[in-house]
């Protein structure tokens, strides 16, 4: 995936066009994204790409952002992503530290994806399974960070040879490997080594899904 420097490069190039002559500087990307100049300079300093901001944005230029993420020249933009695919993003569910469920009620948006990307997800005719949902926490660094878009397979629910899972328990929404034990229990093991693996029966968990992707692929 591109680098945050990267991706404000990409957009001052879109930007530009619109533009002809006039310098883009990295204020006006800060102010069609919606971030403050501060905001946007701590997450230039981390190289922490705003997620929900991009996908915004794309959504009003008519953009799959993840042409963005992984690379294209601007002049193809227009023909490359009109093939794009869709799958139901939960923009206010998060899961790793907890946090609540979320279920077929709930409120979600279209994100759009372009072919590629598509197939690393099982392809088109897994598409119907697929949603996607935001991660909070630090639990699962380094494989998925604070406010990562990961992709949820809810057909995928076989925990028999473990993998990583959203699970749903008494505390709330998590991301989580999952592997089965001899003795029938469930290890529920964090990537990150400062959390302590904890140990579940099998009916003190819903398995939501397997984790398929995010934008940055999974580990």
């Amino acid at each position: 995936m591109k680098s945050f420097i990267d991706v404000v490069e990409e957009i001052k190039n879109i930007i530009s066009e619109d533009h002809p002559g006039k310098k883009i500087f990295d204020k006006d990307i800060a102010e069609i994204l919606g971030i403050t100049q501060m905001n946007f300079a701590t997450m230039k300093k981390r190289d922490k790409i705003p997620f929900h901001e991009l996908l915004d944005f794309c959504a009003r230029r008519s953009i799959a952002i993840n042409w963005l993420l992984y690379g294209q020249s601007p002049e193809s933009l227009i023909e490359t992503t009109n093939r794009f695919y869709m799958v139901r993003y939960f923009r206010d569910v998060s899961a790793s530290a907890g946090g609540g469920a979320y279920n077929d009620d709930e409120h979600y948006e279209p994100l759009m994806l372009e072919s590629s990307f598509v197939a690393a997800l099982g392809g088109e005719q897994e598409l119907k399974h697929i949603e996607a949902i935001n991660v909070s926490g630090d639990s699962m660094e380094p494989t998925f960070s604070y406010a990562d878009i990961v992709f949820i397979n809810r057909s995928k629910r076989d925990i028999g040879r473990g993998g990583l899972f959203t699970i749903n328990t008494e505390h709330g929404l998590f991301i989580k490997r999952i592997q089965k034990r001899i003795d029938g229990k469930i290890d529920i093991i964090s990537d990150n080594k400062d959390y302590p693996i904890q140990i579940a029966h099998p009916n003190e968990l819903e398995v939501i899904g397997r984790v398929v992707g995010r934008f940055g692929g999974v580990e």
